[in-house]
């Protein structure tokens, strides 16, 4: 209830504000602090188009209910600006396309409902994704991943490869065998090349060293 008295004091009415909010699911009639209330109710009015991109800049808003119209694209993700939503109510839309991982930076985000579109690809497993359940896809048959009982494509692990553990060990130590030989003789050449560089300008003392170490990996490596 709001009450106004203008500035001669003649005039004085009340009135009071009120307004139904579906939230998380359930719906509430808020009446008063309508103005503290950072929630958006546009559900069920037959919004065609795709979701616009000022939406993602409504940057303090907790619920955001766009669900039952007829709106088509793919889910934006400047939603990811929305970073104190707690509530994403896009089911019932037309909506294509992947779930855009972005949204996982939602760190807030309780209560998600895409159910009743067209989505496809994985689902994001990161962050709050990975507290929803299977009613939050409900609809979307190109849809994989946890929750949901089918599995992506490219999930499948790789089939083990069976074989003789000694060949196996054998392989591994001829290809570090290998990789150490080659280091070797790609230390030879270098410090050959440091050699020759050294031995026209000096330091006499560096170039010895270089001498003895040169001819201690050749005779190891010969």
């Amino acid at each position: 209830m709001y009450n106004y008295l203008n500035s001669t004091g003649g005039i004085y009415f009340t009135y009071e504000a009120a307004v139904s909010l579906t939230v998380k699911g359930t719906e509430y009639e808020v009446t008063n602090n309508l103005h503290i209330y950072t929630a958006i109710d546009l559900s069920c009015n037959k919004f065609q188009g795709e979701i616009p991109k000022i939406i993602g800049e409504l940057r303090w808003l907790a619920l955001l209910n766009l669900s039952h119209n007829s709106l088509t694209g793919h889910i934006p993700s400047f939603l990811r600006n929305m970073k104190e939503l707690q509530s994403l109510d896009l089911s019932s839309n037309q909506l294509t396309g992947a779930i855009p991982p972005q949204l996982t930076a939602l760190t807030f985000l309780e209560v998600l409902n895409l159910s009743g579109n067209h989505l496809s690809g994985g689902i994001p497993q990161k962050g709050q994704f990975s507290t929803f359940n299977n009613d939050s896809y409900i609809g979307n048959s190109a849809l994989c991943g946890s929750p949901l009982t089918k599995r992506c494509a490219n999930t499948a692990s790789p089939p083990q490869q069976v074989g003789n553990g000694d060949e196996d060990d054998a392989g591994d130590e001829l290809r570090w065998e290998a990789i150490v030989m080659g280091y070797g003789c790609g230390l030879i050449c270098g410090l050959s090349s440091a050699y020759i560089v050294l031995k026209l300008g000096r330091p006499w003392w560096f170039v010895r060293y270089v001498e003895v170490l040169q001819l201690k990996l050749m005779k190891r490596y010969a």
